[in-house]
């Protein structure tokens, strides 16, 4: 983490602008660290733009597999079938915890109270009033954190602060030794399912996780393995971001994993999981909790998704927004490929040939999304393609939390390790901590599968 600059005294509190008293290290109402300075935020949230979005194109290395059309959006979703719902873990192995205490540093007010700005154009711009970085960060997605037994002064089955070491977190989770608030669970999480893994980071500069995955393994008809992975981008300038792209995940995961056993055509599959996971986002902009935090100029709850199934032959990606999905061979002297296309500005401009690629990604507006998952998109149009690769490899899914900093194929092939399809969640791990030594400017998540599908009971060694 990063030294901030010594902060001059200030009269109120920079998280909550609570009035503070001289000599105070910490703010009483929020538990904010008073000796740094915020920095203005760098990054970029998921914004949305009107706009229709266009169709995905072929991918843009040299790898003659055909690619199946778009999906015509005929048939109705599958009934969503629930499998046995997997838990998260920490990055120490250990289940997470039912509820989640209050973000880091997070000023006491309702969630989602967003500013947004309207322009002419119909983009929406999202730039919340967050620090550059914030003290208390996520715990290190590349080592393991050390047990609480390590401190003493907690007492026999307290929780220790993550910050002193020393302190008891109370029920409200601020340390009441140094006032640290602690961090949510969902700041940091990782998951295995057989030879299929993800890892979600809060990252560094935002105060918390609007990411979700959803992974799995199942089996078709004939016996043959399969495996999932769902991730999806919160769109920050809506409200509950991070409750859309949890609800999205899910229902998206749960739908693959009721129709492949049935039989349904894994690209089939794919299209009905995209509609469930838009019902289920759809369905929070009824509820209370959205009514309480939606203000006039900020949207309904929104994400963005990308998928991946994984058979013995077959690799089929699915996706609305600008998550990815790219395609590593085991074989590195082989060119990897990109396999989705962005619904974006940026996306946009290089489609209608009026900007290059890095200029386009260079702008400002280049993450305005033109597709998204949420009660105000204009029509859904679910992208789902189909592949047949010649030789073995790993399929690599990620927000662009992860993307921004490897975006070529190349470069992400150059960042995934060697061992990937025999080590799905080290590999997971090192990618997160990759974008995380590269500024950790927004959420980052990766799910990482193995092709072929290797046989039932295979995992990391």
């Amino acid at each position: 983490m990063s030294q901030m600059p010594q902060q001059a005294a200030v009269s109120k509190c920079p998280s909550c602008e609570e009035p503070l008293e001289p000599g105070d290290r910490f703010c009483g109402a929020c538990g904010y660290d008073l000796s740094v300075v915020p920095a203005p935020p760098e990054d970029s949230p998921t914004v949305v733009m009107n706009g229709a979005a266009p169709g995905p194109g072929p991918a843009r290395d040299e790898v003659d597999w055909p690619t199946a059309r778009d999906s015509d959006g005929q048939g109705r979703p599958a009934p969503v079938h629930a499998a046995a719902e997997l838990p998260g873990t920490d990055s120490g192995g250990s289940p997470l915890p039912s509820q989640e205490p209050s973000a880091p540093g997070e000023p006491a007010r309702e969630p989602g109270r967003e500013s947004a700005q309207e322009h002419s154009s119909g983009v929406r711009l999202d730039r919340p009033a967050e620090p550059d970085e914030y003290p208390l960060q996520a715990p290190a997605p590349r080592s393991a954190p050390e047990p609480a037994a390590a401190a003493p002064a907690a007492g026999a089955g307290g929780k220790v602060c993550v910050a002193c070491r020393a302190g008891r977190v109370d029920r409200d989770g601020y340390c009441e030794n140094c006032g640290h608030a602690q961090p949510r669970e969902r700041d940091h999480m990782e998951q295995e399912s057989g030879p299929v893994a993800a890892v979600s980071d809060r990252g560094l500069r935002h105060h918390r996780n609007e990411d979700a995955f959803s992974v799995g393994c199942t089996a078709l008809p004939d016996g043959a393995p399969a495996t999932v992975a769902i991730v999806c981008d919160g769109v920050s300038s809506a409200t509950r971001p991070d409750d859309a792209s949890l609800a999205a995940s899910r229902a998206a995961g749960e739908s693959l994993l009721g129709a492949l056993p049935r039989g349904t055509h894994p690209q089939q599959a794919m299209h009905d999981a995209i509609l469930a996971a838009s019902h289920a986002v759809n369905a929070l902009a009824a509820e209370p909790a959205t009514a309480r935090e939606q203000a006039p100029h900020q949207n309904a709850p929104a994400c963005t998704l990308v998928g991946a199934v994984v058979t013995g032959g077959l690799l089929v990606v699915g996706w609305v927004g600008d998550s990815r999905v790219y395609w590593v061979p085991a074989d590195r002297a082989t060119p990897p490929a990109r396999l989705t296309e962005d619904d974006s500005w940026a996306a946009q401009m290089v489609a209608a040939g009026l900007m290059s690629e890095a200029e386009a990604y260079a702008d400002e507006r280049a993450h305005a999304i033109t597709g998204w998952l949420g009660a105000d998109a204009y029509e859904l149009e679910p992208h789902t393609a189909s592949f047949k690769p010649d030789r073995p490899g790993v399929v690599v899914v990620c927000t662009d939390g992860l993307w921004n900093y490897a975006e070529s194929a190349q470069e992400m092939a150059e960042a995934t390790p060697l061992d990937a399809a025999v080590r799905p969640l080290h590999s997971a791990r090192v990618l997160v901590g990759h974008a995380l030594d590269g500024g950790g400017h927004d959420n980052v998540t990766v799910a990482l599968l193995p092709f072929p599908a290797p046989p039932q009971g295979a995992g990391s060694a």
